[in-house]
C-alpha cells in the first residue's frame, strides 16, 4: 500500500503526485508506467458479497451491488487484474464503456 508524499498542479490543470509504494507493489506494475489509476481504500463505501456455486463450490462469483448495476451490459468482455499486498488481495475489474 502506498502514500502520496506531495502534489502540485501544473499550468495545464494536471496534478503531479509523488507516490511512495512498497517495492513488491511497484514490481507488480511489471514496468508499465503509463495509464495508471489511483484509488484509496477509504473510498470504498458499498459492501459487496462473494457467492459460491457448483460442485464442491468450485465456481466463485463477485456480486455487483444493485447501486452499481445501472447501464451494465452483462455479456460483454471484462478485464480483470489481481493485486496482492501483505494484508489484502484486490481484484480490479475493468468494463469498457464503449461496449454499452
Amino acid at each position: 500500500m502506498g502514500n502520496i508524499i506531495s502534489s502540485r498542479i501544473r499550468d495545464d490543470r494536471k496534478v503531479v503526485f509523488e507516490v511512495a509504494v512498497d517495492y513488491d507493489e511497484a514490481k507488480q506494475l511489471q514496468g508499465h508506467m503509463d495509464k495508471i489509476h489511483l484509488f484509496s481504500l477509504h473510498n470504498s463505501q458499498l459492501e459487496a458479497n462473494l457467492s459460491q456455486r457448483g460442485k464442491n463450490e468450485a465456481t466463485k462469483y463477485f456480486l455487483i451491488p444493485r447501486q452499481l448495476r445501472d447501464e451494465l451490459k452483462f455479456n460483454g468482455k471484462v478485464q480483470c487484474q489481481r493485486i496482492e499486498s501483505a494484508s489484502k488481495i484486490m481484484f480490479i475489474y475493468m468494463v469498457d464503456k464503449s461496449e454499452f
